[in-house]
């Protein structure tokens, strides 16, 4: 039986670091370089939106007059965590609580451009936004100078080219336990499939599962009718926190002395440095099994032997001794961009999303992924509390292609929602759950 193909177009250049630098690198570039172009594109829109209101400046502000600014949001929060907090819980007798969210009632915004700075009321909830959001904001100024917001436009869904004859994009579950699911699909279709979180060395991972899942995708469970349908499966992406190495293998391994920049390094005895290595390598022996029967995508997550800022950079190949030598195997960059076919997916192994979550308020994961498209932009609040690399001529997070196809590794529980657009954009959102918590992956259509 033969396996379906399609035609894979890897769009990770525009995340790749050349010639990494750190020494007198601003973070601050990274924010003009994106008011600047989200500055355009609400510009652009302003006509539509308001078109007898003026554009103005926060240094052209004039008390009680009707106008438009652009800028870059900032949200004061009363809870956010500070390095002084770090350092009063290191030196308290009492541990400090540490809340899962930072939203607090007295958080407000502040909105920001080159020429100053003015603090947000009226019509813009808080609890909304996060900063690094860059808004067109309708209102006045007060007599307090504060800016009384009475409308609020965001840049919308970039342009997203047309799907090839196909409808909508419709994913479904796969659990590694059940192949009942599996016998629903249309043979006729081309899937892709999404799996996060299997934690290889974690007292959670479970070997069986991931082999029977394995054992799905390669067509060796079920009958010929079951073969037929993963047959017709094209791409596996692991989007992240695929291996779980543990914290205390890496405890006191080196010092940063004070008044230096250099590391001192401490051995790792040979009884660890095998303990650490054996994660990856029953990993690399599963990934085997898959890339010798179809291709598959490999981001790394926070929890993976890979740089901690975003974005992060491939895994090396030499981890994975046994998958790198098919050319079936790619590692990938996280965020991930690709086309099947000429339909567009984009996702990351969640650390934006979890971000946000931290930061913002909203109904579910789904919302949060939704306002990332809205603003145009994966990663807001990098580099304000996620960490990113200093890029000082691009912002490569910007998102200006709209994608089919929108992909969150690592989540608590499966969700999905069809997100439409102004301009009839339609955009399949989708978390993806950790597998080795619930056993699932999500299976990814092209049509419904």
């Amino acid at each position: 039986m033969e396996r379906k193909q399609a035609e894979y177009i890897n769009l990770d250049e525009r995340y790749a670091i050349q010639g990494e630098k750190y020494q007198g690198q601003q973070y601050s570039h990274i924010y003009y370089t994106r008011l600047h172009h989200m500055r355009n594109l609400l510009h652009a829109l302003v006509p539509d939106w308001k078109p007898h209101l003026p554009v103005t400046t926060v240094l052209g502000l004039e008390e009680g007059k009707d106008c438009i600014i652009v800028g870059t949001l900032y949200k004061h929060m009363k809870l956010k965590p500070s390095v002084l907090d770090e350092y009063s819980k290191e030196r308290s007798a009492i541990p400090l609580v540490k809340p899962h969210n930072f939203m607090h009632p007295d958080d407000h915004l502040i909105l920001e451009d080159e020429s100053g700075r003015v603090t947000l009321a009226g019509s813009i909830p808080p609890a909304a936004y996060v900063t690094g959001v860059v808004v067109a904001v309708h209102g006045k100024e007060t007599s307090a100078g504060n800016f009384l917001v009475e409308d609020v436009l965001e840049a919308g869904l970039p342009p997203q080219t047309p799907l090839p004859s196909i409808s909508n994009i419709f994913p479904i579950l796969v659990r590694s336990f059940s192949i009942s699911t599996i016998c629903l699909l249309e043979d006729e279709d081309k899937y892709v499939v999404f799996v996060s979180g299997l934690s290889v060395g974690s007292d959670k991972f479970n070997p069986l599962q991931f082999q029977l899942l394995i054992d799905h995708i390669t067509g060796h469970l079920g009958d010929e009718n079951e073969q037929k349908i993963a047959s017709n499966i094209v791409r596996v992406v692991v989007a992240g926190n695929s291996v779980h190495i543990s914290p205390r293998f890496f405890n006191g391994q080196f010092i940063v002395p004070v008044l230096s920049s250099d590391l001192i390094f401490q051995t790792v005895p040979s009884k660890d440095q095998s303990r650490i290595a054996e994660p990856i390598k029953e990993l690399d022996i599963m990934l085997t099994q898959l890339v010798a029967s179809l291709p598959v995508d490999m981001m790394p997550g926070p929890n993976d032997p890979a740089n901690f800022l975003l974005p992060q950079q491939p895994l090396h190949r030499c981890l994975f001794s046994g998958a790198s030598t098919y050319n079936t195997f790619s590692s990938c960059s996280n965020p991930h961009q690709f086309e099947l076919d000429s339909v567009r997916f984009i996702g990351t192994s969640g650390q934006n999303i979890d971000d946000l979550y931290k930061y913002s308020d909203a109904k579910d994961k789904l919302e949060f992924s939704e306002r990332t498209l809205r603003w145009r932009h994966l990663a807001p609040t990098a580099p304000n509390s996620l960490g990113c690399y200093p890029y000082t001529d691009k912002d490569p997070f910007l998102i200006e292609s709209c994608p089919h196809i929108y992909f969150i590794g690592n989540q608590d529980k499966y969700e999905t929602r069809l997100l439409q657009g102004a301009e009839k954009q339609n955009v399949r959102l989708i978390c993806i759950p950790r597998f080795c918590d619930t056993g699932v992956a999500v299976m990814s259509s092209s049509r419904l």
